[in-house]
């Protein structure tokens, strides 16, 4: 079955960015009516993901991987494909496209979930491929000295959020995705919703962000009440909230901390809403920072998590406690910040120091 490329536009994409669906089938007319086209693949791939309640970055990267697999084998349609079709693109990846090793498992979890869930294939061989093995790296964190010097150079709503992303371990989406609500002054925490893997979580609120977060929201209260005097106002609800309390997704407590700074359209609803500040921001923002501040590191925010657990792990917290606040599914996850700790019981002294003066 061939495949073809559109121009995307009623498969919800930007115009110009191709997408691939099957050849449109002929229309079929018994009795003065009109068979309905059944939905195209990469619909399907997306239909099935939002069935399990799958992110939409796993949607999108989902959706990347099966497009790049047909492309691949000159738009075959994957019915019609087998372990060796898949074998030949996982292997072309790493040996043309050197991709690393959990690029690769991403591409193979792609087309795992287009067989098993949208194919409805049951493959033995899917089971029989081997994943790549991914290297096993310590992370990159920074000294308190450095820390401070990077937060140093940034302002205003930048520097508010690494602040959390250090004070709190948060990774840089759980921080974009706050809600007002999510942010407890009185308990001196933050609720994490829906976090990676799915999971609520509970973290500690810096007492040095409380100052700051507080006039930070101020701002925030005061501009979304001017959106709601001009009819917007309105913030994406998660899952079926929308539908169970319509008017929600104009109240305060339903806002992102960090909103951004323009109104969209959805298209579904016509409502004026604004989305969190996009992770490009800070992105952006921390790498400037780190130059300006001549770090001899490669800091991002993620680099900020990675500083947060260390420092606790330095300072003595149990190592379960440190678990629980990143959101581990394993304490051998943690365990990795154990190996870059610069004093304490996993210490090593270098013998040269006892005998050399360099």
């Amino acid at each position: 079955m061939a495949l073809e490329i559109n121009d995307g536009l009623r498969c919800g994409l930007t115009p110009g960015a191709p997408s691939i669906v099957p050849t449109p089938p002929s229309l079929v007319r018994e009795a003065g009516q009109t068979s309905p086209r059944p939905p195209r693949l990469l619909d399907r791939v997306r239909e099935a993901n939002r069935l399990r309640h799958g992110s939409r970055s796993t949607e999108k990267s989902y959706v990347g991987w099966i497009r790049r697999f047909i492309l691949f084998h000159g738009k075959r349609h994957p019915a019609e494909m087998g372990a060796s079709e898949v074998a030949q693109f996982l292997s072309s990846l790493a040996v043309e496209g050197r991709v690393a090793a959990s690029t690769q498992n991403q591409a193979l979890s792609a087309l795992l979930f287009l067989y098993r869930y949208v194919l409805h294939q049951e493959l033995p061989w899917l089971d029989d491929v081997v994943r790549a093995r991914r290297p096993k790296h310590l992370p990159i964190v920074l000294t308190r000295d450095e820390v401070r010097a990077v937060i140093s150079k940034l302002d205003g709503t930048p520097r508010l959020m690494a602040g959390l992303l250090y004070g709190s371990g948060l990774r840089l989406l759980e921080c974009a995705r706050l809600r007002v609500q999510d942010i407890d002054f009185a308990m001196n925490q933050i609720i994490v919703r829906d976090g990676k893997g799915a999971k609520d979580r509970v973290t500690v609120l810096p007492t040095v962000a409380k100052e700051p977060l507080t006039r930070h929201l101020l701002k925030v209260k005061r501009q979304h009440e001017a959106d709601l005097a001009c009819g917007a106002g309105w913030v994406e609800l998660p899952w079926a909230l929308a539908r169970k309390y319509p008017n929600a997704g104009r109240e305060w407590p339903w806002q992102w901390a960090f909103p951004a700074t323009r109104f969209y359209v959805d298209r579904a609803t016509s409502q004026r809403r604004r989305h969190h500040l996009h992770e490009s921001v800070l992105q952006r923002a921390v790498l400037d920072a780190a130059r300006r501040a001549g770090l001899g590191k490669r800091a991002t925010p993620h680099t900020f998590r990675q500083s947060f657990a260390t420092h606790l792990l330095e300072d003595g917290r149990d190592i379960r406690t440190v678990q629980e606040l990143l959101g581990h599914n394993d304490v051998s996850t943690t365990m990795i910040y154990t190996h870059v700790l610069n004093r304490g019981p996993a210490a090593v002294t270098s013998p040269a120091d006892r005998i050399l003066d360099l």
